[in-house]
């Protein structure tokens, strides 16, 4: 749970921001983490282990399985 709320993190973050400022905005709403929690165990239990960028990867690519409100937080930070 802890990898998957870091990675709602990395929702907030724009991807063309530095390291730096990355690891100093790591905030995701509880409702932000709420709409993407279940689809993250759904299609992407398999990479949760293997770093967050990884757990954003896999969101993206199952996109069109996404549920909604999953899908609008990742548009509602550019992903």
């Amino acid at each position: 749970m802890r990898k998957f709320c870091f990675a709602l993190t990395l929702l907030s973050v724009s991807v063309s921001t530095g390291a730096i400022a990355q690891q100093q905005q790591r905030s995701g709403t509880a409702e932000e983490q709420a709409a993407c929690s279940r689809d993250v165990q759904r299609y992407c239990r398999p990479v949760i282990d293997q770093g967050d960028f990884t757990i954003l990867a896999c969101l993206q690519q199952n996109r069109p399985k996404l549920t909604a409100a999953c899908n609008q937080v990742l548009k509602n930070h550019g992903q």
